[in-house]
């Protein structure tokens, strides 16, 4: 294992392996902060702009032609296509891109057409300011990046797992991403929240600006007491996952209904038919708890910055955005600049050449120098209306009028359109020295425009997290066997029963004063000498007689539910061999306690009304009973005789709280 060949082998994968991780970080799995998109969809973007006539392509061919720059091969082009189309924001659809809510497939890619939305095309495209690169096989150009001029990576969200680590964005919604930008460019404080195209209910209170943690829940409407229906499902789920969710949960006896329909089409719509007894009001807190119906998820906002990948905030990712915007409109406004300026220069040169009959002046000259110089000397005395010098090029563009086009010369037409151009060269300038307001004003021109396509989905809300152990169904029946001393909720025995959950806890209570409280399981092994178990319920009073072994004599004492922890075992009364519970019950109750004989007594029964006991904690020594030893200890009734004897009660399982 320590040969050479060996450590040359590791060399080699080491350094292979880190090309890989790379590769898959950059390349695959995490979109680039610059223009929020991972390469594949980029590359679909760049090769439907460089296909783009205006009409639907078909999907297959839009495939094909992406190939040529991104080399992973068409299943992994159509599905990010189909992805990108299913977000609307830049590609529009034609036929069966599938169906987001239910989770339906796509038709095949033949079958289909696509092609950029106008939002695309004014937002996502500028040769003037994209860097090209040379695609993977070098035949070809490719964009680094493009000069998106919106927040895309936000817009769209997200998802990609690569080697040590995964990014989880959520979109956002397009108007508030924008009035989010303006506040940013005005110096204004923003905050923003996901919004996702399912629609459902969001609980945003623990997010943290792009990381954190999100509740989101379905839309749930009871239209009568045994029918509800879910309008909106939550944002990583479908109707057939929330389905099978439901389904698994009916199946555990978490929920009861009689009967689940899928009727989803362009909108949600599932109708679940309640179970006789149940009721839509403790049936959706049940949903919420126990199904799909509410989700959690962890955005993580993981990006390339400067080909190295970051963990940012929105915040962060925003203001990198709107640096970018400003930098994109500047160098458009430059370049405009810089071309209209050319163009008045060619066109007072024109005006020149053509109003001052410049070109009469090359009629009689014979060589192409002549020409040149006659043209410059025409020119000469004209010059102070230029507001460049004049180059060869220059007078070569002049030489190349028609005549045709001199005959139809408008003199006119010619000023005002010097005039306009004028003009516009005075607007880039002011926009220019104003290129916040110009940028805020670009933004309030997409909203005015598209807007009003994309409210928002998702409604915010907060609402509390449903306890499952408080909405879940009594669907177990813990007994316990005395004989074998096991008890559970497949054990049949004896000693009594109570229904409970599986969330629910059970406190059993032995009969020499110890207790402890444990989870529900199937089959336990407790022990034969168990006096009491049941389920832990807030509030529960107990009612305790029990034989104080040092002093030979009973205490009663009542006191609520202790406070425990899962397994522990803690004790009712101090330990000794010769102590032991003689009476325990719950609620409200009333004994009859038989005393040992004493010929100096009236009578050898007592009567407590436990009401008359004051309620203390569990560890109390409560008070004594009688002087006299306690030989029995019984239920009895109010107002019965002194000399009627009641059942004897041991095992209180089943007992409730009056």
């Amino acid at each position: 294992m320590d040969s050479p060949e060996y450590g040359e082998l590791h060399r080699l994968f080491d350094e292979n392996f880190l090309d890989y991780t790379s590769y898959v970080i950059r390349e695959r799995a995490i979109p680039d902060l610059a223009d929020g998109l991972k390469p594949v969809q980029r590359r679909i973007l760049q090769t439907l702009f460089n296909m783009d006539d205006g009409r639907f392509h078909k999907v297959a061919n839009v495939v094909g032609e992406c190939m040529k720059l991104h080399p992973h091969g068409d299943a992994s082009i159509f599905a990010a296509l189909v992805n990108l189309a299913n977000k609307e924001y830049l590609i529009e659809r034609q036929g069966n891109f599938g169906n987001i809510f239910t989770g339906d497939q796509a038709s095949a890619p033949r079958y289909i057409e696509c092609r950029l939305t106008r939002l695309a095309r004014e937002t996502m495209f500028n040769p003037d300011l994209t860097e090209f690169v040379d695609s993977y096989d070098g035949r070809m150009r490719e964009p680094k990046r493009l000069p998106a001029k919106l927040p895309m990576l936000l817009l769209l969200g997200a998802e990609g797992i690569a080697v040590g680590m995964a990014t989880r964005i959520m979109p956002h919604n397009f108007c508030e991403l924008l009035e989010a930008e303006k506040a940013i460019l005005r110096g204004e404080d923003f905050e923003i929240f996901p919004d996702f195209p399912k629609g459902g209910i969001l609980d945003a209170s623990q997010y943290d600006r792009g990381n954190g943690r999100l509740r989101c829940r379905a839309r749930i409407e009871a239209v009568d007491e045994k029918t509800l229906v879910i309008r909106e499902i939550p944002h990583t789920c479908t109707t057939e996952s929330l389905i099978e969710s439901v389904e698994k949960a009916v199946r555990a006896g978490r929920v009861k209904i009689q009967s689940i329909n899928d009727y989803t089409a362009e909108e949600v719509e599932i109708e679940i038919k309640l179970a006789r007894g149940i009721y839509a009001s403790e049936t959706i807190d049940a949903l919420y708890a126990f199904t799909d119906c509410e989700v959690s998820i962890s955005p993580s906002l993981t990006v390339i910055r400067d080909n190295t990948p970051v963990v940012l905030t929105v915040d962060d990712v925003l203001r990198d955005n709107v640096n970018s915007l400003l930098g994109y409109l500047e160098e458009e406004l430059r370049i405009e600049l810089g071309r209209l300026r050319e163009k008045l220069h060619a066109s007072l040169l024109e005006q020149i050449f053509i109003e001052e009959r410049i070109y009469k002046q090359i009629e009689e000259c014979r060589s192409l120098k002549a020409v040149l110089e006659a043209v410059l000397a025409g020119l000469e005395p004209f010059l102070d209306r230029l507001e460049q010098e004049v180059t060869a090029e220059d007078v070569d563009r002049l030489l190349e009028i028609r005549i045709k086009r001199i005959s139809r010369y408008d003199i006119n037409q010619k000023k005002k359109d010097i005039a306009d151009i004028r003009a516009r060269i005075k607007e880039v300038e002011t926009d220019l020295e104003d290129i916040v307001g110009f940028t805020i004003r670009y933004i309030d021109g997409l909203l005015e425009k598209y807007g009003k396509d994309y409210p928002r989905r998702t409604e915010l809300a907060s609402f509390d997290e449903v306890v499952a152990r408080r909405v879940a169904l009594s669907n177990l029946t813990v007994s316990y066997d005395p004989d074998t001393g096991f008890l559970g909720s497949q054990v049949k025995g004896e000693g009594g029963s109570f229904a409970c959950s599986e969330y629910d806890r059970v406190m059993l209570v032995y009969k020499n004063g110890l207790y402890k409280v444990i989870n529900v399981a199937e089959k336990v092994y407790v022990g034969q000498d168990l006096v009491w178990f049941g389920k832990v319920e807030k509030g529960l009073v107990f009612n305790l007689v029990y034989r104080n072994g040092r002093e030979g004599l009973s205490y009663v004492k009542r006191f609520r539910m202790p406070k425990f922890i899962i397994e522990r075992e803690y004790r009712l009364f101090d330990e000794h061999p010769r102590s032991f519970i003689q009476y325990i019950s719950v609620g409200d109750d009333y004994l009859r306690i038989q005393l040992a004989p004493s010929a100096r007594a009236k009578s050898n029964i007592v009567e407590l009304d436990m009401n008359d006991v004051l309620v203390k904690g569990a560890a109390a020594k409560g008070r004594r009973v009688s002087p006299r030893v306690v030989r029995k200890v019984r239920k009895g009734e109010r107002g019965a005789a002194s000399g009627e004897d009641a059942p004897p009660t041991l095992f209180g399982a089943g007992d409730k709280k009056e």
